[in-house]
């Protein structure tokens, strides 16, 4: 998970965003000495994930708030179910609630669009992994999404693995060369994984000692040529086009991973409402 230090600083720059100079609705309406609880609530069936920061957001505005979470991070909810209260001050409530919401929004709705690509692979032995296609300085709350909906994380950055892609082979001047660069410069821990668009590619990327070959865009007829000629002397990882009508029938190739951009730039943000309770 983020750590605390960064998660705050995340929830400090969408709390200035948000409020600027100050709330005008709530100002005219509230004295500022009102109380109340408010309940979040799940308007349809999720995948809980980033009530931690859900809470966070209110803490950082006020730490006064008393927080009661009741679901944990990966835990299915059903419709209609309370997934956290809030109470103390309204006024504090309001500040914080779009943006707790926001967070807790987008997390939850990535890890339930996790969760239903894991289902349709369950019992493929496949592994779903994320990418980098994630919102500019949320990834690691988006990619900690993605694992508490049941998938897996691919590289962090640019500095955590080694990916050649076509615009790398292009410079190198193909894929042999990339290789024999790559291999030459990084340490020995770091897998070499190679972005291939046919089956002659695939057979460059395994002679150059790719540990891990991305078969991108292809065919499921094509896949299972290049699995069959990979024959486990490398590990293999599917993307491209990926949807959750056809994961199944990709996973069925033999590919080791498929990787779905769709989890982290596409997925609806979950239905949550924040709803103060009718203290009459």
């Amino acid at each position: 998970m983020i750590s605390d230090i960064a998660v705050k600083t995340l929830i400090r720059a969408a709390l200035d965003e948000d409020i600027g100079s100050g709330d005008l609705t709530t100002a005219a309406i509230l004295t500022g000495d009102e109380t109340g609880v408010a309940q979040a609530i799940s308007k349809e069936g999720i995948i809980v994930a980033g009530i931690d920061v859900f809470r966070n957001v209110f803490h950082v505005l006020d730490s006064s708030l008393g927080i009661e979470t009741y679901f944990h991070d990966g835990q299915p909810a059903r419709k209609g179910e309370i997934l956290a209260g809030v109470s103390g001050s309204m006024k504090s409530i309001l500040l914080a609630e779009r943006v707790a919401l926001n967070f807790f929004q987008r997390m939850c709705g990535i890890a339930t669009m996790t969760h239903k690509y894991v289902e349709e692979v369950r019992d493929t032995g496949v592994r779903i992994l994320d990418t980098r296609k994630t919102t500019p300085t949320l990834r690691t709350l988006e990619k900690y999404a993605v694992k508490a909906g049941g998938g897996y994380n691919h590289r962090r950055g640019l500095y955590d693995g080694v990916m050649i892609k076509d615009n790398h082979i292009s410079a190198a001047g193909g894929i042999s060369n990339a290789v024999k660069k790559v291999i030459g410069t990084i340490p020995s821990t770091v897998r070499v994984e190679v972005e291939t668009k046919n089956l002659q590619e695939v057979e460059d990327a395994l002679a150059s000692g790719a540990d891990i070959i991305m078969l991108d865009n292809m065919g499921t007829s094509e896949m299972k040529k290049a699995v069959s000629f990979i024959n486990k002397r490398a590990l293999v990882e599917a993307s491209g086009n990926v949807t959750l009508s056809n994961v199944r029938e990709i996973a069925e190739t033999g590919v080791d991973f498929i990787s779905v951009g769709t989890l982290t730039h596409s997925s609806p943000a979950s239905d949550i409402s924040l709803l103060f309770k009718d203290t009459k």
